[in-house]
């Protein structure tokens, strides 16, 4: 199902703009490893779905470097650049092809008839926002996905040294209907910072950071996964990145379903996911929120 956009208003609201320069390479990288396959889809439905790139800033560098990148894999890959600011799209459309777009729209995303999304990367975009209005704008981008699609939201520092994200997946239910499933969480750091668990708590996404208190799935995980980093300290003497892939370890011996392959870990990304993913609405009841 695709949304008809062109009826309604932009949902959003700007972002002060101020991406740097590969700020977001490491979420490139992330998906690389974790969405390949989604990447490298071509024909069918896949011929007009999207990465998008939603509220690039400024500058359209992020939504650039990420063609490049993502184009080694799959050189036909449609991307398109979204931004609520209109003076933001005008400076990136000298940037266009046949195949790399920039348009003017907000959480619901400038979609043409037949076009659709395969992966929308929303970073920083919703820490202005109220807690409350989050799943308003998950279940929007969710809607707008292929069955299979992938919404990575989440939060970055200044220079993209750590980050946080969501992972929403739009899982296939009965029959046409889909249901937008909360599958996990990806903690992502260069080690530039060192390593300590805490220093991911100033990145955690909008419906996570005000959630750091007991009693909180989110807190409880942090907590473990503290006492896993005390626990494994001894394996700083290696590197840091042998104490993060320790500290990892430790957390799954802990009941944490984390992912331990050497691909993800030996390049700063710890992915939590849920041993019960939260399913949450439909698409017709996400088209009515």
């Amino acid at each position: 199902m695709v949304y008809n956009h062109q009826r309604s208003r932009l949902i959003g609201q700007p972002t002060r703009g101020k991406t740097a320069r590969n700020r977001l390479r490491r979420s490139d990288v992330f998906l690389l490893l974790y969405a390949e396959e989604l990447l490298r889809r071509q024909g069918e439905i896949y011929t007009q779905s999207f990465y998008v790139d939603l509220g690039y800033g400024a500058e359209a560098h992020t939504t650039l470097e990420s063609a490049q990148r993502f184009r080694q894999i799959n050189p036909a890959l449609p991307v398109l650049g979204v931004e609520i600011d209109p003076a933001r799209v005008a400076t990136a459309k000298p940037y266009e092809n046949a195949i790399t777009q920039f348009r003017l729209g907000g959480f619901n995303i400038p979609l043409q008839p037949g076009e659709s999304a395969r992966i929308i990367r929303a970073f920083n975009v919703l820490r202005q926002y109220e807690e409350g209005q989050v799943a308003g704008a998950h279940y929007l981008l969710a809607s707008q996905l292929v069955p299979g699609g992938l919404v990575l939201e989440g939060t970055s520092d200044p220079f993209g040294r750590v980050w946080v994200a969501n992972l929403l997946r739009k899982r296939p239910l009965t029959g046409s209907e889909t249901a937008l499933e909360h599958e996990g969480i990806v903690f992502g750091t260069n080690f530039r910072w060192g390593f300590e668990p805490g220093i991911f708590q100033p990145v955690l996404p909008k419906n996570y950071i005000h959630r750091m208190r007991p009693g909180e799935a989110i807190h409880e995980f942090m907590e473990a996964w503290k006492e896993a980093a005390r626990l494994s300290a001894p394996f700083k003497t290696f590197g840091l990145r042998h104490w993060f892939t320790a500290s990892a370890h430790l957390l799954q011996q802990m009941g944490y379903a984390v992912e331990l392959r050497d691909r993800y870990l030996r390049r700063g990304f710890l992915v939590w996911k849920f041993n019960q993913p939260k399913t949450l609405l439909p698409d017709k009841q996400l088209m009515e929120k």
